[in-house]
């Protein structure tokens, strides 16, 4: 009994421990299966420990099954460890054990968690070959500027004639990356590590980040749904699960990266807690949340169907969401192919241009 403080403390103070959408998927699918077969809670988490691999997760495996011994709730264990379960998943569990509807709201959460990783695979997915091809592109460019065109400066330089612009340039770019590459590059990198620092750390500079991505061309659309999509499926599912609006809004906010939907969802809590409606709520906030959105929430409202028509606009914007990405992505490849093509293509004439001239100057003896 002495020991489950001291090891709740413990537990929390790894900052390395980390459960991935996946693991939590797992862990719903499996706690609901096995609940709805009748076996006791505790003896559940038992089996899913054994099956655990890492000695990190096994000990707040540990430090659960210790709590549910000793006659807390799960959500109320799990509340301990909000930085790993998140607060959607043990919300949803709180009202699946106070309603006795556990099993149910376990499959809930399986279902949600697996849809919100198979959109982040998504939109992931969607950056992985622009990415690649631009790291390809400057990799190559860096690699003949740096090692392969430096081996036919000499011929250049030993021939005294007039070097063409492009030459010129790429002579001294030749110069730079051999002497500072390594450093800019260093330099490169912990500008981003501390970019990302400072986002993280400083409210005020994520906030503006999120706003920003949000209004970029083809990204901020693909932001806009993505954040839709999350903002009614988590609303949905939660409101079906049986807990009130506002407490769904407060939840919903907590679950949602994105600064400025954050603020919007605790913002339209506060109004529908002095009575307004969510529909007027959304209805007041244009840029972020569509007329068509407004529209159906209000219908749903009027119907008492709330819950059902937020999980089919969570449907519709997810088909949005991999609708703008595919769009992205066949707007991005051809630009990218493109500049890839102007690259190395001028590094070939910066190359070839002299060599050619100094050709043309050579006759036959």
């Amino acid at each position: 009994m002495s020991k489950a403080p001291f090891l709740v403390f413990s537990i929390s103070s790894f900052s390395f421990i980390r459960f991935s959408t996946k693991e939590q998927t797992l862990f719903a699918k499996r706690m609901s299966f096995l609940v709805k077969a009748g076996v006791p809670l505790i003896e559940c988490l038992h089996l899913i420990r054994a099956q655990t691999k890492s000695n990190s997760k096994k000990r707040v495996y540990d430090s659960i099954i210790a709590d549910i011994a000793n006659g807390q709730y799960l959500s109320t264990s799990l509340g301990k460890f909000k930085r790993f379960f998140g607060e959607f998943a043990i919300n949803l569990i709180r009202v699946g054990e106070e309603s006795g509807i556990l099993s149910q709201n376990l499959a809930y959460l399986a279902d949600e968690l697996e849809k919100k990783h198979e959109l982040q695979r998504k939109v992931i997915g969607t950056l992985v070959y622009p990415v690649f091809i631009t790291v390809a592109t400057l990799g190559v460019t860096a690699m003949l500027t740096a090692y392969i065109f430096p081996k036919l400066m000499p011929i250049f330089t030993s021939l005294h004639v007039d070097l063409p612009l492009t030459t010129r340039v790429l002579i001294v770019l030749s110069a730079y990356l051999r002497d500072w590459g390594l450093l800019t590059l260093l330099g490169f990198v912990i500008f981003v590590v501390a970019l990302l620092i400072i986002r993280n750390r400083f409210e005020p500079v994520r906030t503006f980040g999120d706003r920003i991505l949000l209004k970029i061309p083809l990204a901020g659309n693909i932001a806009h749904a993505y954040n839709l999509t999350n903002f009614c499926r988590t609303l949905g599912l939660l409101l079906k699960s049986g807990l009130t609006l506002t407490a769904s809004l407060e939840i919903t906010g907590q679950t949602t990266k994105n600064r400025l939907y954050r603020k919007a969802c605790f913002d339209i809590s506060k109004q529908v807690m002095r009575g307004e409606t969510l529909s007027k709520g959304l209805g007041d906030r244009p840029r972020l949340y569509p007329d068509i959105l407004t529209h159906m929430v209000a219908i749903g409202e009027k119907t008492g169907s709330l819950s059902t028509t937020l999980a089919y606009l969570g449907e519709m914007y997810e088909g949005e969401t991999d609708d703008f990405a595919k769009g992205l992505s066949s707007s991005i490849e051809p630009v990218l192919m493109v500049m890839m093509g102007l690259m190395v293509g001028t590094i070939a004439v910066a190359v070839i241009t002299p060599i050619y001239e100094i050709t043309q100057h050579l006759s036959p003896k």
